[in-house]
């Protein structure tokens, strides 16, 4: 019989109330607290708090407190990932960030997602699909990545963007919904 993470993992219905999947999220909240309460001068004690959330992080990452998510052991991160202030990932599936990826502040990840149907719903059921943000991407700042999005390598997503779509290599994305404004294959830096 699979037990409820795996069902949660694997992208079925999982009931969240689990008592295992309950003492997860409680620990996660536990090290982000610590994490956020942190003050500036304690380096060495917000990276073993991250490594301890995510079990394992890319070199050169840095996070700036507060920082929330629902498991941590559900992301990974490659080197240079960079997130600002007040960002959110709702790990409930796998979340997987390449090297030199940027977020800006306010920045929402989604895996978690809900039945359509409302008698379903009723049930407490929930699902996730993971989500893929390929290396050298720039999340802008209050963007909400819905569930089983991918990001190409080397995009761009304007701030305030709602992802409900992959989004190709190299362009420039935006708006609600984020749709590809632009390729940038072409362009230098300005």
């Amino acid at each position: 019989m699979r037990t409820e993470k795996e069902k949660m993992l694997s992208g079925e219905l999982y009931n969240p109330l689990d008592p295992q999947l309950a003492e997860e999220r409680h620990r996660a909240r536990l090290l982000a607290k610590a994490f956020n309460d942190s003050s500036d001068d304690q380096g060495k004690e917000r990276k073993r708090l991250l490594l301890e959330l995510f079990g394992a992080m890319g070199k050169g990452t840095f996070i700036e407190p507060p920082f929330y998510c629902d498991y941590g052991g559900n992301i990974t991160l490659g080197d240079r990932v960079f997130f600002n202030f007040s960002c959110v990932i709702l790990d409930v599936a796998a979340v997987t960030i390449g090297n030199h990826v940027m977020f800006g502040p306010g920045v929402q990840i989604y895996t978690a997602t809900h039945p359509l149907d409302a008698e379903q719903r009723r049930s407490g059921l929930e699902a996730a699909k993971p989500i893929t943000i390929n290396d050298d991407v720039w999340i802008g700042g209050g963007a909400i990545l819905c569930p089983g999005v991918t990001i190409g390598a080397r995009s761009v997503i304007g701030a305030g963007s709602v992802v409900t779509r992959d989004i190709p290599a190299g362009v420039f994305a935006a708006g609600n919904p984020c749709r590809v404004v632009r390729s940038l294959e072409n362009e230098t830096s300005r």
